[in-house]
């Protein structure tokens, strides 16, 4: 019978090797199995590998930004529990709702307990736990308050998690919305109309300019409209290509923070990012340097990266924080009114978290405003263009009745 040398993880935590005879693969992990072992990886004893669960093709590998944030709410009460931290990381691995968690947490784990920080251990699952995550609890770490660091990191997912859930929610409708009017105005003029273009003609009516107008735009859409849609496709990776460019892309940011509406809403959800970040990495004792250095990397717009950017260097040659920033004229005036509050009482940290307060509000409604204008705009020019079909078509079936009396 042949042999499987396999690698496993024991009821104890521990990594165990050996080998087990079984006919195929699958009755090795069995059998590895109902020894109360986790399989890491099984090989015939020729060497060749037979299974390692590690190996996915088109299946994710990493942790999501809820299992992140859920995985790191449980770490913290644990911790508070007064749990010590490889009893947590053990009590993740075996609660883990999946095997892709399961993996991941037990990796960090395995090199914790060879005796690496936990911050380190992180840093080696770099598409699962950001340089914000790892700088936080590196932090946390370093001031023997881990629990507190997780406890506010948990915090900071959970308000990001929830704010971009909100703006996601909301605009779904529209969305659909406008999915549907563009859709059923393609119907009726490509499928309904043309059905009455031989009645028209075996009559002979002379349609209206409208009728005809609409008649000629439907035959369009039918010859043209793949290519249209395949050229709005090539466009968008066009537009995606050139946004790759730095400096393409930092205009780009910079348009979008000068538009009417649109524009003010970035700005309020740029800076409820940017003062939630800030001011967990200065609760969590990270000097003010580095935790710009790590806030510039959860932003997204090029513009406020910019800015930050300015104000780092600011602050490294002594100067104020909220002078640069007001300079940049990037982000809202009250952001930078409380960050200088902050700073003269020398409770910046605070001060940026009452801030990303008040800016999270204001995005909440922001969002809810967009969706109350956006929402009855499609309706309306959705009714009209229907209308207007509608009417052309009933035009051209009245000069059919005039015809006929």
């Amino acid at each position: 019978m042949p042999g499987f040398r396999y690698s496993a993880i024991s009821a104890t935590g521990d990594v165990v090797s050996g080998m087990v005879e079984a006919p195929t693969e699958a009755a090795a992990i069995a059998a590895i199995q109902r020894l109360g072992h986790i399989p890491l990886h099984a090989r015939p004893a020729d060497g060749a590998l037979a299974w390692r669960p590690t190996l996915s093709l088109g299946r994710r590998t990493h942790l999501t930004r809820q299992d992140t944030a859920n995985i790191t709410r449980e770490l913290a009460i644990m911790l508070s529990a007064g749990q010590d931290l490889d009893r947590a990381l053990r009590f993740l691995v075996d609660t883990a709702p999946n095997a892709r968690i399961r993996r991941v947490m037990e990796e960090v784990r395995a090199v914790v307990r060879d005796g690496a920080s936990l911050a380190s251990a992180l840093a080696r699952q770099p598409r699962s736990f950001s340089r914000l995550y790892i700088g936080l609890v590196r932090a946390g770490e370093a001031g023997g308050a881990l629990a507190e660091a997780l406890e506010r990191l948990a915090l900071l997912l959970e308000r990001e998690r929830s704010l971009n859930a909100q703006v996601t929610s909301a605009l779904i409708y529209p969305a659909l919305l406008t999915i549907a009017a563009v859709g059923a105005i393609a119907l009726l003029l490509t499928q309904v109309l043309p059905e009455f273009v031989p009645l028209f003609e075996q009559n002979g009516v002379a349609l209206p300019q409208a009728t005809q107008l609409l008649i000629g735009l439907g035959d369009i859409v039918s010859r043209y409209g793949l290519y249209a849609l395949l050229a709005l496709v090539l466009l968008a990776l066009a537009v995606r290509q050139a946004l790759a460019r730095p400096a393409t892309r930092l205009r780009a940011d910079r348009l979008i923070l000068r538009l009417p509406i649109a524009g003010a809403l970035t700005r309020e959800a740029l800076a409820a990012r940017f003062s939630r970040t800030l001011g967990t990495l200065l609760m969590n004792g990270m000097p003010l340097i580095p935790a710009l250095e790590v806030v510039r990397d959860v932003l997204g717009n090029r513009a406020a990266v910019a800015a930050v950017a300015d104000a780092a260097e600011t602050a490294r040659n002594g100067g104020g924080l909220s002078a640069s920033l007001a300079a940049a004229a990037t982000f809202p005036v009250r952001t930078v009114y409380l960050l200088r509050l902050g700073e003269e009482t020398a409770q910046l940290g605070a001060m940026a978290l009452r801030a990303a307060e008040i800016h999270e509000e204001n995005t909440r409604l922001g969002v809810q405003r967009l969706i109350a204008l956006l929402v009855p705009a499609i309706t309306l020019v959705m009714g009209a263009a229907v209308a207007a079909i509608v009417t052309a078509l009933l035009l051209a079936m009245l000069s059919l009745n005039d015809l006929a009396t």
